[in-house]
């Protein structure tokens, strides 16, 4: 899904209501129109649905964007949506602009059949270890990642503890 003109009207009111949400939508636009999948305004947070190949061009945009600075990865985590969902999983990043005061959630959409997701550890060192963990509790890969190890569970655990491997709407 593309996000078109018509429903960017629809976003203009809540988007107000969010400090730095306008700036940021139209920044990301301008450079990366066809990588922004979906945007999501709730409870006065703003979630862009960002394409699985524009994520690190997107972040480092973000990252040094001078008007925008968005300087600090302050979670990363995955999400495993269930069985019945397609896609199954999401990598959630949360970015604060410590100089601007702003926050912006971003989000990935991941197959379950090729659960594999660029690493953003060369825009944020901290991606290092929220990726090994996500990794080990969710097994989504990182590619390119300089050390996708566990970082919780043993070595011989089979599996990954947060995935939803059983129904979630009954039987």
């Amino acid at each position: 899904m593309s996000i078109t003109d018509a429903s960017l009207e629809a976003l203009n009111e809540k988007l107000a209501t969010v400090k730095g949400a306008s700036d940021t939508l139209t920044q990301v636009r301008l450079k990366f129109a066809e990588a922004v999948e979906d945007i999501k305004v709730q409870n006065g947070e703003v979630t862009f649905y960002i394409k699985r190949d524009a994520i690190v061009p997107v972040c480092r945009f973000l990252r040094d964007e001078p008007k925008l600075r968005f300087n600090f990865l302050s979670d990363l985590c995955g999400v495993d949506r269930g069985l019945e969902e397609e896609p199954r999983f999401e990598v959630v990043y949360h970015l604060l602009s410590i100089p601007n005061r702003n926050r912006v959630r971003l989000k990935v959409r991941v197959p379950e059949e090729d659960c594999h997701v660029p690493t953003v550890s060369g825009v944020w060192a901290t991606a290092n270890w929220h990726e090994r963990e996500t990794f080990d509790l969710v097994g989504i890969h990182f590619d390119n990642h300089p050390n996708l190890s566990k970082i919780l569970t043993p070595e011989d655990l089979e599996g990954h503890p947060l995935r939803k491997d059983f129904p979630l709407r009954g039987y």
